[in-house]
């Protein structure tokens, strides 16, 4: 193994993986349906996102509340190292992430946000060097539209059902959920993976024909 610890993996991951080859091991491993909604990207184009997901519930509301926000500030204060605020939950009648909700999270140490909704507060994210995948950005105030219900609990967010603790890995080409106990031979089998894609490249790059290269290595 090429880590010793979970960071360490995580790292690893953001530095030599990408989530196309990612998908192409759960797929081997018969994990179809991993990749989070095609809508939900990074705010940037360069953005990467990497770690342990902390779910996070909500629900729409049409009113003030007797307690504004619901859980937001409880889900946000017991954060981990490491570990992504994925929420969803409502019809994303607003924003669900911004730019104090992302001091929080940096200060605790996160390792990003991603929310099946709105974002906003662009600037000041971006200012804050701090990873966000979310639909996009819009203004709308989420006090009297939305609140979090609960967390640390299963959320289905398109076709993938996300557990408390699996690994997060968002890129260019998407945002994938890699289930938690089979996280590590994933891993290490996108990394055998992606080396071997580049060895192919090469062989193509240096005259060999796609269907010679697929013959040979059994990648493409």
């Amino acid at each position: 193994m090429l880590w010793k610890n979970e960071k360490e993996m995580f790292e690893i991951m953001k530095e030599n993986l990408y989530t196309p080859v990612v998908g192409d091991i759960l797929d081997e491993l018969g994990y179809y349906h991993q990749f989070l909604p095609q809508e939900i990207h990074g705010i940037t184009r360069d953005m990467k996102i990497v770690g342990k997901a902390c779910t996070v519930l909500m629900i729409d509301v049409f009113q003030p509340q007797e307690k504004p926000f619901g859980y937001l500030t409880e889900a946000l204060d017991q954060l981990e190292e490491n570990e992504i605020y994925v929420a969803t939950g409502g019809a994303k009648r607003c924003a669900y992430w911004g730019e104090l909700l992302t001091a929080t999270a940096k200060a605790r140490r996160s390792a990003g946000a991603l929310v099946n909704g709105w974002h906003r507060d662009t600037p000041q994210i971006l200012e804050q060097d701090f990873p966000v995948f979310s639909c996009g950005c819009y203004a709308q105030d989420s006090s009297v539209r939305t609140q979090v219900v609960d967390y640390r609990c299963d959320i289905e967010i398109g076709q993938v059902t996300i557990h408390n603790g699996d690994c997060i890995f968002g890129d260019i080409d998407g945002a994938i959920v890699i289930p938690q106990r089979i996280a590590t031979e994933v891993v290490e089998k996108a990394l055998t993976k992606a080396t071997g894609e580049k060895v192919v490249r090469k062989a193509i790059e240096n005259g060999m024909s796609s269907t010679e290269a697929f013959a040979k290595y059994g990648i493409l």
